[in-house]
């Protein structure tokens, strides 16, 4: 079982960072592939990041590749998302979420067997 929690969400201008975090409860980190989805009021949930579980491998959607950066600490059991210049169309509960290390197609949302509560993230325009 995993049970994780995320942090640092809140209300940013358009332009603006905000760093979220992630704490997993897990005996194997190590075991688990990590991502952070999002969900906009009215659209589906959609992937933003995923980190393989060395942390040597890195995948975006293309909405946020050049802005936002995944990180993750095996020794802290934590995975962040630092996000810049952000747009109003950032704006999103975002979920941190965990999917076996060897399962195939981290873009897609369905794959992940564990999710988070969500942190929201509003961008002001």
């Amino acid at each position: 079982q995993v049970q994780l929690v995320e942090s640092g969400g809140g209300l940013v201008q358009a332009g603006g960072s905000l760093r979220l975090s992630c704490a997993a409860s897990v005996r194997s980190f190590e075991s688990y592939g990590m991502g952070w989805l999002r969900q906009a009021p009215g659209k589906e949930r959609e992937f933003v990041a995923h980190i393989s579980w060395s942390g040597s491998t890195t995948d975006y959607s293309d909405s946020v590749k050049g802005r936002f950066t995944i990180f993750r600490d095996n020794a802290k059991n934590t995975v962040d998302l630092e996000m810049h210049s952000l747009k109003p169309e950032d704006t999103a509960v975002y979920y941190c979420a965990a999917r076996p290390w060897d399962r195939n197609g981290a873009r897609d949302p369905q794959s992940y067997d564990y999710r988070g509560q969500g942190t929201q993230v509003t961008v002001s325009s």
